[in-house]
């Protein structure tokens, strides 16, 4: 995609879409940004707020549209639906959302057959499955954000517990972006060594109730962060803008995202997060990395969880 101009539509421009705009627009990721919203002025108040910045930004086109103004994209972003309220899962969502993610991909599947669709709306891996079912877009031209954000969450937990830089820190949130989710601290690794090792070598930093606190902090952010400020945005508008931006630059990078399983670790059809190789064509790879046999069987619980969900939307 980088040789050409490249197309961004975003559905959906309330705090999470429109701060994503901002972020690709600040970027220079994308040359063309489509807003789209039921609401058309909120979308064309967004595209001016963020259009007047131009001169300080590289230069690209951002503006309100229609479906008919995604076309030729090459990734849609989807934010739309209801946001998660106080007190509220994620998983509270799932019937308010499903309808809403249904008429986005009824209209997206007639305008954009060849984009790339990066799911944001909640509860992610659900309404992920549910654009692919209804689109019928290759699983790999249909992924969600997952818990790239969360795993981030996860890795400055990790460095300020450690004093390191945070991108120095390798370590995953693994399964449904919401409740299920878990920290896979079999695969983290600081300087080469595992969690174990860097504890010895950081002066037996990690202690027991370390695991289980910077987990649940990791897991839990989102409430604390509504119960404080009654939504989140800049987190998750710098984890998918970083997605777009690998997807067109084609940089085959590697992410925890929201895929459709095929058989691995004995899964098959169910959306979770797994660490996915990713470019101009979507998804490249799913990656089974070690795991644990308690973390196994805590990707496995998550797995029920989404497929329970996801047939409840059926009856």
């Amino acid at each position: 995609m980088t040789k050409h101009a490249v197309k961004v539509s975003i559905v959906g421009t309330g705090l999470v879409g429109s701060t994503i705009a901002y972020t690709l627009t600040v970027k220079g990721t994308a040359s063309d940004i489509v807003l789209i919203d039921v609401d058309k002025k909120r979308a064309e108040g967004e595209a001016m707020d963020i259009e007047h910045g131009s001169p300080f930004f590289p230069e690209s086109t951002i503006h309100a549209g229609s479906y008919d103004d995604a076309r030729g994209s090459d990734v849609v972003v989807v934010t739309a639906g209801t946001n998660q309220r106080q007190g509220e899962t994620r998983m509270d969502l799932i019937n308010r959302n499903a309808s809403i993610v249904t008429d986005v991909a009824n209209n997206l599947k007639k305008v954009c057959p060849g984009a790339i669709i990066v799911m944001v709306s909640n509860p992610l891996d659900v309404m992920t499955r549910v654009m692919q079912d209804v689109t019928g877009f290759p699983a790999e031209r249909v992924i969600g954000t997952g818990t790239n954000l969360d795993s981030a969450r996860f890795r400055y937990l990790l460095s300020q517990k450690f004093g390191v830089d945070a991108r120095n820190i390798h370590g995953y949130i693994l399964g449904e972006h919401g409740d299920s989710e878990f920290a896979a601290w079999s695969n983290v690794h600081i300087a080469g060594m595992n969690i174990n090792e860097a504890s010895d070598n950081f002066g037996g930093i990690m202690g027991d109730y370390d695991y289980i606190d910077i987990e649940n902090a990791a897991r839990n952010a989102a409430y604390e962060i509504i119960n404080r400020k009654k939504a989140t945005y800049y987190g998750i508008a710098a984890s998918a803008s970083r997605i777009v931006e690998a997807i067109v630059r084609n940089e085959k990078s590697i992410f925890p995202l929201s895929v459709k399983l095929d058989g691995q670790y004995g899964l098959k059809d169910v959306y979770l997060s797994l660490p996915t190789i990713i470019g101009e064509n979507g998804v490249e790879r799913i990656l089974t990395p070690y795991l644990s046999e308690q973390e196994e069987n805590k990707l496995h619980h998550s797995a029920e969880v989404l497929e329970q969900a996801y047939e409840g939307l059926k009856k």
